[in-house]
């Protein structure tokens, strides 16, 4: 992965954004989006001893052992939010270690691309070469960009109501719209400001739905 011109600083959150290339779909099954997901959650521990697929074909007893380990390690990165759509994904994540978003994504999407290439008989870069990441300056863009990532399906049409998108099951809103604390997000950045109220959340989602999914339809107006 190309190196960036700017670092990533730690302990700030970034919108870290990527593609797959030449805008071809990357993730088009169950299985495939559910990859995404146990890799997103298991690369962002930093001390891990063997690769996800090496991970999976460990007997159970090995596999504990090391889940107990995970636990007891620092992260890389806070998975604050999170959203996979068909031919693209976006990260709301706060570096915890120096280079952390960058070894976090590098080995993020190489584990996936090689998932999916095996997959599906291919061969070949999946995702653009440098991944995009805006840094995150205010509570008020934080909480903006939230809603934005949580919208996406919705205003891309993958989802056709509201209603749907509160069960879309490739994002983490699933996750912000429950009491349970057992998902991979680190909520509380994103709820605090509602003094925890996961309804007032979700009232704030609805506020904007119509208007993001208009902004959508007009993005071709804006291209090059």
């Amino acid at each position: 992965m190309p190196s960036r011109p700017t670092p990533l600083v730690s302990q700030q959150i970034y919108h870290v954004f990527n593609r797959g290339i030449d805008g071809r779909i990357t993730f088009s099954t169950k299985r495939e989006y559910k990859r995404m997901i146990n890799l997103i959650n298991y690369y962002r521990h930093v001390n891990r001893t063997v690769s996800y697929s090496r991970f999976l074909e460990l007997t159970d007893d090995i596999e504990r052992d090391l889940v107990d380990k995970f636990s007891d390690n620092l992260e890389a990165v806070d998975i604050i939010s999170f959203c996979l759509m068909p031919n693209h994904f976006h990260l709301l994540l706060k570096q915890l270690t120096e280079n952390g978003i960058q070894k976090f994504l590098g080995d993020l999407q190489n584990s996936y691309t090689r998932y999916f290439n095996i997959k599906n008989k291919r061969k070949g870069q999946l995702f653009l070469g440098q991944f995009k990441a805006v840094l995150i300056e205010s509570e008020t863009q934080l909480l903006h960009v939230s809603r934005y990532i949580h919208l996406n399906p919705y205003s891309a049409e993958v989802v056709k109501s509201f209603e749907e998108l509160l069960v879309y099951p490739w994002s983490s809103l699933p996750e912000y719209l429950t009491a349970d604390k057992s998902g991979i997000c680190q909520k509380s950045e994103i709820l605090f400001p509602f003094k925890n109220n996961i309804e007032k959340y979700r009232q704030f989602l609805f506020d904007q739905k119509d208007y993001q999914r208009k902004l959508k339809s007009l993005d071709y107006l804006m291209l090059d």
